[in-house]
């Protein structure tokens, strides 16, 4: 006789709770990232504050050139001379006729550097250029 009784195992579950928790905040890690990184601002630019600025959404195709405090010009995260910079932009004017620049200057840049990336700019046939400015806070 056996008096043992059967115990049927059941399989173990899979417990995808905690990976869908991952995978939930990777998604959204990814989402901001991807959002910050669309404003192509170089944040070691501080752009000085004006009391009438506005603070505008950034438009698609806007090309925005940092210029940070020793001078050196950013474009698409890439720090460039005024040869190569003079070049992309002359494709971007020859291929976009009247395509926005922005340029974000440092506070403390001094003035010549950025007449060097206006001057870029009017080379390179590019006439509709603004400047960044910040909101002052009060």
């Amino acid at each position: 006789m056996n008096f043992r009784r059967q115990i049927t195992l059941q399989p173990a579950g899979f417990n995808i709770t905690p990976l869908i928790d991952i995978l939930l905040v990777l998604i959204i890690f990814f989402i901001l990232t991807w959002n910050f990184s669309r404003d192509e601002r170089d944040m070691a630019v501080r752009v000085p504050t004006a009391t009438q600025a506005e603070e505008s959404k950034p438009r698609p195709g806007e090309i925005i050139l940092n210029v940070r405090n020793d001078g050196s010009v950013v474009l698409n995260q890439r720090t460039m001379d005024e040869a190569s910079l003079k070049e992309v932009l002359k494709q971007v004017s020859k291929d976009f006729p009247n395509q926005p620049i922005i340029i974000r200057a440092d506070r403390q840049v001094a003035y010549e550097h950025v007449i060097k990336v206006l001057d870029v700019c009017r080379a390179a046939s590019i006439y509709n250029v603004a400047f960044a400015t910040a909101r002052e806070r009060p």
